[in-house]
C-alpha cells in the first residue's frame, strides 16, 4: 500500500479549499505533494497548486495508489481506491460502496476540469488527465457503468500504447466496445476503432480532445 502523507502534508491537504481544492503551503510541501500525485501546479499564472482526484480521495480519508507499473499489465490490488483499468482480481466488486467511490472520484475530476480548463469547460479532459491517460480513461468508463474485465472473461481493459497521447481500450463484445466508444466521446475523448493485425480483434484508440 502507498505510504500515507506525512503529518505536515496532511495538514496542507486538509486545509485545501473545500470546493476548488486550491492548496496553500510552503514550496517544498507543495512540490512533495505534486511528486506523490496528490497535487498539480496550474500551468497559468499565478501557478497555484490544486488537489488531484487522488488528493481529494486522501482528503476524504482514502489513500491513493500508484500508477500501473508496466504497460499492458493491470495494477496489483491494494485494497484502496483506484480507477479499474481491467484485469484486476477485484474488478468483479461493483457494490454500492464501490459505486459511491467511483462517483465521488468522477465528480472530483469534473471539478478539476472546471478549475483548470480555459473557460472552465468540463466537456474535455484537463492537464491531469493528459498525464494519467490510462487512469483517466478507465475512470470515465467505470463512472459510466461499464464493467472492467476480471482476470479472465469479458469487460473493458485500458492499456498504454506507444503513441504519446493515446490509450487502447479492449472489449471482446462488439456492442460493449461501441458503448465504450460512445462514453469516451461523451467524456471529451477522440475515439477511433481499429483491428489488431494478427488476431483481427477490434479495439479502440482514445486520445483527449483539445478543443
Amino acid at each position: 500500500m502507498t505510504r500515507p502523507p506525512t503529518a505536515a502534508q496532511r495538514r496542507v491537504i486538509d486545509a485545501a479549499d473545500p470546493v476548488t481544492g486550491r492548496l496553500r503551503g510552503t514550496e517544498s510541501q507543495l512540490t512533495a505533494l505534486v511528486k506523490r500525485g496528490l497535487a498539480f501546479r496550474h500551468p497559468r499564472p499565478p501557478h497555484d497548486h490544486f488537489l488531484t482526484p487522488e488528493g481529494h480521495r486522501v482528503r476524504q480519508g482514502i489513500t491513493p495508489v500508484p500508477e500501473p507499473a508496466a504497460p499492458g499489465e493491470a495494477p496489483a490490488s491494494t485494497g484502496v481506491f483506484a480507477a479499474r483499468v481491467g484485469g484486476e482480481e477485484a474488478a468483479a466488486d461493483a457494490g454500492p460502496a464501490r459505486r459511491r467511490e467511483v462517483h465521488s472520484a468522477w465528480q472530483g475530476l469534473l471539478e478539476l476540469r472546471r478549475m483548470t480548463n480555459p473557460g472552465g469547460g468540463t466537456d474535455r479532459p484537463c492537464g491531469w488527465e493528459r498525464t494519467h491517460l490510462v487512469r483517466a480513461a478507465a475512470l470515465a468508463l467505470e463512472a459510466a457503468g461499464h464493467a472492467p474485465a476480471g482476470r479472465e472473461g469479458g469487460g473493458y481493459r485500458v492499456r498504454e500504447t506507444p503513441q504519446p497521447e493515446a490509450v487502447a481500450v479492449h472489449e471482446p463484445d462488439g456492442a460493449a466496445l461501441r458503448a465504450c466508444a460512445a462514453t469516451l466521446e461523451g467524456a471529451g475523448w477522440q475515439v477511433s476503432e481499429h483491428r489488431e493485425p494478427r488476431t483481427g480483434n477490434r479495439y479502440l484508440l482514445a486520445s483527449p480532445r483539445r478543443a
